[in-house]
């Protein structure tokens, strides 16, 4: 199949296939001079989140890399950011700027909203002339990081959903390409059986404690999870336990050993599959992957979730027929076929290859055309 795609060569030589400028905020308070000048400067993106005061501790440190992840995503070619503090600005001005791509910080003390809007809108506008001058070369699809979730899981999702991502996966990983998944939680039950999965027994036993790390959080606080593991969509889906659908989950795995475990929002550091401690809670994960580097998200869905991300272009692909039917806006690869036997899991995967060539081409995905951009940090603690 076809494997060469149009990209954006950054200059660390990572390859993006969208070409943004981020308007982007350190904090809550920042977030109405940021959506002020994304206001005044065509062709910018702001994006506003309500943290970043007050917190602590690895808290902290997760939304600063959250925040710094989201500027050196290869899909962003420059970064304004705008902070209430300019020592804090500074501090993700410098995480972004080890990536080479032009980046400018600007703390609102001592000059007001005012002020701070006009002189970030100026380097905005000069942003935005840089970023359009670029021009895409071509590339290799496993010059990409791919990212896999799913939500809103049903009785299709373990059935044929996953398993034709874990086919992609195991191609894309064949042919030199990186990818992550995680969920955690998600994988309660099925765990010793995903350990398998990992290339070396230590990776196996460190993925083992983290699984054990997150059960024992939960008990400790007296949490009942049914409703929320599984959710009321995947009960309604026919899925009755966690166990059920950790069984689905899994097959995201594939086949091809799992050569790494990685921390929220953390870099892969060479090609390969790789499980990212993570939530199931979809926009949260699907932000802490972009902030990992990923520039495409491969998203599998049962009952149609409908989430998007303003940097990480997201492919929804259903093997459900009423989703694919009732929701078809929303899908951009149907494999219900893979169901009544006519696709196999390789002519399933080979549907959604093509999408994500396209997409990787510069085709949009039915999440950006309908304007869905979640965009969810995720919190360990309350603010102090």
């Amino acid at each position: 199949m076809e494997t060469k795609i149009l990209g954006y060569r950054r200059d660390n030589g990572r390859i993006g296939i969208r070409n943004y400028v981020l308007i982007l905020p350190v904090d809550d308070l920042s977030n109405a001079a940021c959506e002020a000048v994304a206001n005044n400067i065509a062709g910018t993106l702001a994006l506003p989140h309500p943290y970043g005061r007050i917190q602590f501790g690895a808290d902290l440190e997760l939304h600063f890399k959250t925040i710094i992840g989201a500027g050196r995503n290869p899909n962003v070619a420059a970064v304004v950011v705008i902070g209430i503090e300019q020592n804090w600005a500074k501090r993700v001005a410098d995480g972004i700027a080890e990536t080479g791509k032009p980046v400018t910080y600007f703390g609102i003390e001592g000059h007001g909203d005012l002020k701070t809007i006009e002189m970030a809108s100026r380097k905005a506008h000069e942003y935005v002339k840089y970023a359009t001058s670029l021009e895409k070369v071509e590339c290799e699809l496993k010059d990409l990081v791919v990212s896999f979730k799913c939500g809103e899981s049903d009785t299709t999702s373990g059935l044929a959903g996953n398993p034709t991502a874990g086919v992609v996966g195991d191609r894309l990983v064949e042919m030199g390409g990186t990818v992550i998944f995680g969920e955690t939680p998600e994988t309660t039950g099925g765990e010793h059986i995903l350990a398998k999965h990992f290339a070396t027994p230590e990776l196996a036993q460190e993925f083992l404690r983290v699984h054990k790390e997150y059960m024992d959080m939960i008990e400790s606080k007296g949490a009942d999870l049914l409703g929320t593991q599984p959710t009321q969509g995947n009960i309604a889906g026919g899925l009755t336990t966690i166990e059920e659908k950790a069984m689905g989950n899994i097959q995201k795995a594939g086949k091809v050993p799992i050569i790494g475990l990685l921390e929220m929002a953390e870099e892969p550091t060479k090609p390969g599959r790789y499980f990212m401690n993570t939530s199931a809670a979809a926009a949260e994960c699907v932000t802490l992957m972009m902030a990992a580097g990923a520039t495409l998200h491969i998203f599998i869905t049962g009952q149609g979730n409908i989430v998007g991300n303003p940097i990480e272009p997201v492919i929804k692909m259903s093997a459900n027929p009423k989703t694919c039917e009732f929701m078809s806006e929303h899908i951009d690869v149907d494999i219900s076929g893979v169901l009544s036997r006519e696709l196999t899991l390789d002519q399933a995967a080979d549907k959604v290859m093509e999408c994500v060539v396209k997409t990787a081409r510069g085709c949009l995905t039915d999440a950006e055309v309908l304007n869905h951009k979640e965009f969810v940090l995720t919190r360990l603690y309350p603010s102090a």
